[in-house]
């Protein structure tokens, strides 16, 4: 959904970008192509034309601030106005609570509790996770396999039929636990017996929040299925999962506003690991190509040791073969590394799509290839012409093709990482978030 969307924002804006005059008709052609953009992606019609009259309105009516051009006016009330169409994130303490999950069957509920135990636990918070889900099997096998990997306790009855009587007793067994996180079955919003399940678990527990889980994939469907949730249990946050997987997941973002609450996490990716809170400014920064420098600063303070990676360094796209081991060595730890770089603020520069296909092997080879190296070579790659490239392929046991892979690989992050800077007469959203202050 993120890279569906977001390109088809950004060539929006890039369309306005290169209008030499920003007038009535410039505006009304970017306020087609945002529709376009939004309906596509399953944002509720409703929405989307009130954000369409926000953006139409301001775009025209509002004189842009002191040192502001109009384009750059225009694309501020853009971002600002999608911030607001996202609301507000959804509360989420660091302390004693717990959270009851409720959800469709199928929209990585159980994963997802998962994760979110793993979130408190590297927060310093002792979490135990209540299995509640009778129905589908092997449901608490999942949930008990992924929460040893943690050394989260988890506790179910996979024997007991009655969700109630597993809560109740878990709620004894996890009693010493800070965070307890209540994985319930499955169920659709229309089904009365489930519902008044649900109701009754959220009496028994007491639950300081009720988090809705979505999936990204789910449409226009999610608007009904979450109003109904919420009438049932005062649904207080919603979790948006498998946002890398679709081109739609703006029906699940349309439905939070059926809850009246806001997005608490996000997940995107398969690992244990992926699972980032949900921040408006951030989310729209990254649509737009802006970057979110807060998530990816506080990705890596969770996932590399000081001192391991040099952030300005990346940024200021100068490193040698050297440095892009080190780094990308870290980063792999930090999660997939397209993710990675969409929280940098790249403007209108991309990596092709084979630049992310880092995977463990291929970084071992890549390790191996570069011990062939001299050291004046890993810090000067400009040095390595064809003789070099067969003498180190010689020395690795690979191919001088295989020597070149890694090199173009290298220029590329080079290349894309420079762009953060921009240049005369270029693009640059960078500049554009200094004139927009503190985003």
């Amino acid at each position: 959904m993120l890279d569906h969307l977001g390109s088809s924002l950004k060539d929006a804006l890039k369309k306005l970008a290169g209008k030499t005059v920003v007038d009535r008709t410039a505006v009304e052609d970017l306020v087609k192509d945002l529709q376009r953009a939004l309906i596509q992606a399953d944002v509720n019609v409703r929405l989307v034309m009130q954000l369409s009259q926000a953006i139409k309105t301001r775009a025209l009516e509002e004189e842009p601030p002191r040192g502001m051009s109009v384009r750059e006016h225009v694309l501020r009330i853009v971002y600002q106005e999608l911030v607001r169409l996202m609301g507000s994130a959804g509360e989420v303490k660091l302390g004693s609570q717990t959270i009851l999950m409720a959800g469709l069957q199928g929209s990585g509920k159980t994963t997802t509790t998962a994760k979110l135990a793993r979130h408190f636990q590297r927060k310093g918070l002792k979490t135990a996770v209540i299995c509640a889900d009778t129905f589908r099997p092997g449901a608490y096998d999942q949930l008990s396999t992924l929460c040893s990997r943690l050394n989260i306790p988890c506790f179910g009855n996979p024997q007991e039929k009655d969700a109630r009587v597993i809560v109740r007793d878990g709620l004894k067994a996890t009693g010493s636990a800070e965070v307890i996180i209540i994985d319930t079955q499955g169920r659709h919003a229309l089904e009365d017996d489930l519902i008044q399940e649900i109701i009754d678990l959220n009496t028994l527990t007491g639950a300081t929040h009720r988090w809705l889980v979505l999936d990204a994939a789910i449409g226009q469907k999610a608007s009904e299925q979450a109003r109904r949730f919420h009438e049932a249990i005062d649904i207080d946050g919603v979790i948006l999962t498998k946002m890398d997987g679709t081109a739609k997941g703006g029906g699940a973002l349309s439905a939070v506003s059926e809850t009246g609450s806001g997005i608490v996490f996000i997940g995107s990716g398969e690992t244990i690991e992926d699972l980032e809170r949900f921040d408006p400014d951030g989310f729209i920064s990254r649509l737009l190509g802006m970057g979110d420098l807060k998530a990816l600063v506080e990705r890596a303070q969770q996932s590399v040791s000081e001192g391991e990676i040099d952030v300005n360094a990346m940024m200021r796209g100068k490193f040698t073969l050297r440095d892009m081991y080190k780094q990308l060595e870290a980063v792999n730890r930090m999660g997939p590394l397209k993710q990675i770089m969409s929280m940098m603020p790249l403007g209108n520069i991309e990596l092709p799509g084979d630049a992310y296909d880092m995977t463990s092997a291929k970084m071992a080879r890549y390790r191996i290839i570069m011990d062939s190296m001299t050291g004046k070579e890993l810090d000067e790659p400009s040095l390595i012409a064809s003789s070099r490239i067969h003498r180190i392929a010689r020395g690795s046991g690979s191919t001088p093709d295989e020597v070149r892979e890694l090199l173009k690989y290298y220029k590329n992050m080079k290349r894309a990482l420079k762009g953060v800077r921009g240049g005369a007469g270029k693009f640059n959203m960078q500049r554009l978030m200094k004139k927009f202050g503190g985003m």
